[in-house]
C-alpha cells in the first residue's frame, strides 16, 4: 500500500471529525492523491450529477491527475439513532482498500456531538462500489471536454494541497 494512501485514511478521518463536531456538517466527500503527493478534495454533492455520470467524472479526475490513491466518504444513517460516518481509500496498486467507519451521535435537536475513534479494516478492493474508478474510462471527445471544463472550474473552489511524506 501507498504511504500516501495511509497518510489520507488518517487525514479524512480528522477531517471528518473537524466537519462533523466543528461545523456540524457530514457532507460526501472525494479526495485523490497523486504521485508528487498533490491533493486534491471537494464534496461529492457540489457535482450535481447523475449516478452514472459522477462515476465518469471522478474515473476522469483520477486518470487526469494521475492519482496513486482516491478515497469518498460519506454518512450512512441506519436507523434513526444510528449514523455512522464512513470512507474508503483506494489504493492503485493494491487489492486491499482501507475502510473506515465511526459511529456518530446526536442530541435531541439533531446536532452533531460525539464521534468514536475511526476503525479501520482491509477489505478486498472489489468489494467496495465506488473501487472502479482507475478502471480507463472511454469518453466521448464533447464528455471530455465537457469534464475538463468542469475540473477546471472547481479547481478555485476545492481544496488543493501538497502532503508531507
Amino acid at each position: 500500500m501507498h504511504l500516501f494512501a495511509e497518510n489520507l485514511a488518517v487525514e479524512i478521518a480528522s477531517y471528518y471529525r473537524n466537519l462533523a463536531l466543528g461545523h456540524g456538517v457530514i457532507p460526501k466527500v472525494f479526495t485523490l492523491v497523486n504521485g508528487e503527493g498533490d491533493q486534491y478534495l471537494f464534496f461529492i454533492d457540489d457535482l450535481r450529477m447523475e449516478k452514472d455520470e459522477e462515476s465518469q467524472f471522478l474515473a476522469y479526475v483520477v486518470q487526469a491527475h494521475e492519482a496513486v490513491c482516491y478515497a469518498r466518504g460519506t454518512l450512512v444513517i441506519l436507523d434513526k439513532s444510528q449514523q455512522l460516518i464512513e470512507f474508503a481509500v483506494i489504493d492503485r496498486d493494491d487489492e486491499e482498500a482501507i475502510v473506515c467507519s465511526a459511529e456518530l451521535t446526536r442530541d435531541l435537536e439533531d446536532k452533531p456531538v460525539g464521534l468514536t475513534d475511526f476503525e479501520k479494516t482491509l477489505a478486498p478492493k472489489k468489494t467496495i462500489f465506488f473501487s472502479g474508478l482507475f478502471e480507463p474510462v472511454k469518453l466521448s471527445e464533447d464528455r471530455a471536454e465537457e469534464f475538463e471544463g468542469l475540473w477546471d472550474e472547481m479547481k478555485p473552489k476545492i481544496l488543493h494541497r501538497t502532503m508531507g511524506i
